[in-house]
């Protein structure tokens, strides 16, 4: 069997870490590896020399666009500038190599690249949730989907922003050489080899448009903000408005594009990640603080957060250090 080649791009002005997860994964010799033959990696750009990359350090690339010819798998690791075009020559070089046969994966803001090429037309696709909507917007042929770490759709590989690049690559690993010898690789790494949940339990999430409080809409959300802690019905918060129900409901779509029911229980589980996050309380008080059933808290923070409650406690979870001198500082367990 011959060495499986893996060409990755580079830009100048892109950031160094998805490149490194990308060199970490494919270009480190593995000779403890029980596996007939490894990677073959090259490093290309549209012309080979010096690059600036984020940090104002050079990387010398050696290799062009011509090993895109050769490559099995091409990575695209990220765009310096998700607003400007990418190169003709490098989406050219991007639609050849898709059209060989090859697998093309991006990480982080690199989709942009495959979505410019026409390669993700028609697919769904992921990329860090700060693009996300820039990139559904400019692309709108893209199911684009913020809420996972990566997404396999066929030989066009999409991940998520910096570390999901790690989860995607040892994907890959584990599709060529099986589970194994991925997880000898994510200990090598000191990694997990397969991470729960997605994109959810670490994006921020804005509050949802609010009206001024003395707008009757705005009342009322000031009214279920202070009341969080116990069962809210529309009905209630209609009559805080001094409106209908179906006045209120209209109204209250029209105000922050979501019904009543649903901006109530993304702000009960909003609070749920804060008191997750910052005290030691049982699942089943956090539950009761934000006015839900503990089934129905682990229900809807698990389809909102992606991970359930006491995961995101372990990824989250604030804990006291104590320094040195005696002085305690916060850390995240």
């Amino acid at each position: 069997m011959g060495h499986h080649r893996v060409a990755c791009l580079a830009f100048d002005g892109m950031a160094p870490f998805e490149l490194a997860t990308v060199t970490e994964v494919f270009a480190v010799p593995r000779p403890e590896l029980d596996v007939d033959s490894w990677y073959r990696f090259e490093l290309c750009a549209e012309t080979p020399g010096p690059h600036r990359v984020v940090g104002g350090f050079d990387i010398v690339v050696h290799h062009g666009l011509d090993r895109l010819r050769f490559a099995d798998t091409v990575i695209v690791p990220g765009v310096p500038d998700v607003r400007r075009d990418v190169p003709p020559a490098v989406l050219d070089a991007l639609r050849a190599a898709y059209a060989r046969g090859a697998r093309v994966v991006s990480i982080c803001s690199g989709a942009f690249a495959l979505a410019a090429a026409g390669l993700l037309d028609g697919r769904q696709a992921t990329t860090h949730w700060r693009h996300a909507g820039l990139l559904q917007a400019r692309h709108p042929q893209v199911a684009v989907d913020a809420s996972v770490l990566y997404i396999d759709d066929g030989p066009v590989i999409t991940a998520a922003g910096t570390a999901a690049g790690i989860d995607a690559c040892l994907h890959l690993v584990r599709k060529d050489h099986g589970s194994a010898v991925a997880a000898q690789v994510a200990r090598r790494m000191v990694v997990a080899a397969h991470r729960e949940g997605g994109q959810a339990q670490f994006a921020e999430h804005p509050v949802v448009a609010q009206a001024p409080a003395d707008d009757p809409i705005g009342s009322a959300m000031s009214h279920a903000l202070d009341n969080l802690h116990r069962p809210l019905a529309v009905g209630e918060l209609a009559g805080v408005a001094h409106l209908s129900v179906r006045q209120f409901e209209r109204r209250f779509v029209d105000t922050t594009g979501l019904p009543p029911g649903r901006w109530l229980t993304q702000q009960r589980i909003r609070a749920g990640t804060v008191l997750l996050a910052s005290a030691d309380q049982p699942v089943e008080v956090v539950a009761g603080r934000v006015g839900l059933t503990v089934a129905g808290f682990r229900h809807h923070f698990r389809r909102t957060m992606g991970v359930s409650p006491s995961a995101y406690r372990r990824q989250f979870r604030q804990a006291p250090e104590r320094t040195a001198s005696g002085r305690s500082v916060t850390t995240e367990a």
